[in-house]
């Protein structure tokens, strides 16, 4: 049983820890923890077992604490994650990793050095629809690969107010992106490979805090296009799709996975639902004990960040950045 702190108890964090806590098949559980209004979280914690402390550098110090699960503002993710390697204890950081490629790699060093496991938070990868998806990729049933459209949109922003850190344009560059997007840059890198270029369109049409309309045009290493939007101010809605010189195959919504062959019959699958925050914890906790690996290699999660970069850079310039 790994035995793990909890950073930031607003809501992301609290769906985290009660994916796992108190469940007797859960390979994790949250001993201690810490957040930025205690005031607000003393009841929450208490109910759940878990020891409030006065502070990230208390958790740190904490002998019981093997790991933290980081579910804070982007901004703090990669002195907060280069802090708890050099602290001894492994790491769960939520996404965005961080926002800019240099600090990326430096907490993935920190890590390493330090022989600790490092994990990101993409639970999209724990879907039975999408290992189905890259599988078909894989071996050949799609054919080759000429398109991949993505959207992952909702309405988060509606509750954006002035002061919050989630309607601070430093912490949420391109609107979407940073609560939403960029789990489904990682979704195309998990399944089509690396981008190799971006361009972006991102502005505001009604949301008073941040860029409510962001949308990407992209290439792939592959050769493959990339058609992408999230917005910040419509219905819940997930969609990606790849387009192959064989088929089309869609995962729309979570679970139902839809496969348009050029020839012969097609066919609509619906899969079970999948608690993806208990199953990314159980994973970080295998690996911690020496188990099979994360399945998001550091790699791929550095390349991530460098793809958010590269999206703000574009968005900023109106032209066509390389993805470094």
């Amino acid at each position: 049983m790994l035995k793990a702190a909890i950073v930031g108890m607003g809501r992301w964090g609290r769906v985290l820890v009660d994916s796992v806590q108190g469940k007797n098949d859960a390979p994790l559980r949250f001993v201690s923890g810490c957040t930025g209004t205690p005031e607000k979280a003393r009841d929450y914690a208490a109910a759940k077992g878990i020891r409030l402390l006065d502070g990230y550098d208390a958790v740190l110090a904490d002998k019981e604490v093997e790991a933290v699960v980081l579910a804070t503002p982007h901004g703090q993710h990669a002195a907060q994650v280069i802090a708890a390697a050099q602290a001894g204890k492994h790491v769960f950081v939520e996404k965005p990793f961080t926002l800019a490629k240099a600090d990326a790699e430096a907490a993935v060093g920190a890590c390493r050095a330090a022989g600790r496991v490092m994990a990101l938070g993409h639970n999209r990868r724990f879907l039975p629809a999408t290992a189905m998806m890259k599988q078909m990729l894989a071996d050949g049933t799609l054919g080759t690969l000429l398109h991949v459209e993505g959207n992952f949109s909702g309405s988060g922003a509606r509750n954006y107010k002035p002061g919050m850190w989630r309607a601070d344009r430093a912490e949420s560059p391109l609107g979407g992106m940073g609560g939403m997007g960029i789990h489904m840059v990682d979704m195309i890198i998990n399944l089509a490979g690396r981008f190799r270029e971006v361009t972006v369109q991102s502005h505001a049409q009604v949301s008073e805090t941040i860029d409510d309309t962001t949308a990407m045009l992209a290439r792939l290493e592959s050769g493959a296009t990339v058609g992408f939007t999230t917005l910040a101010l419509t219905a819940t809605f997930w969609r990606v799709g790849l387009f192959g010189t064989s088929g089309v195959l869609v995962q729309q919504g979570l679970e139902q996975l839809t496969w348009t062959p050029v020839e012969g019959e097609g066919w609509v699958k619906t899969f079970p639902k999948t608690d993806i925050e208990a199953a990314e914890l159980a994973a970080f906790a295998r690996a911690c004990a020496g188990g099979a690996a994360y399945p998001l290699p550091v790699e791929e999660a550095i390349h991530g960040v460098a793809v958010f970069e590269a999206m703000i850079g574009a968005a900023a310039s109106g032209s066509t950045y390389a993805v470094a």
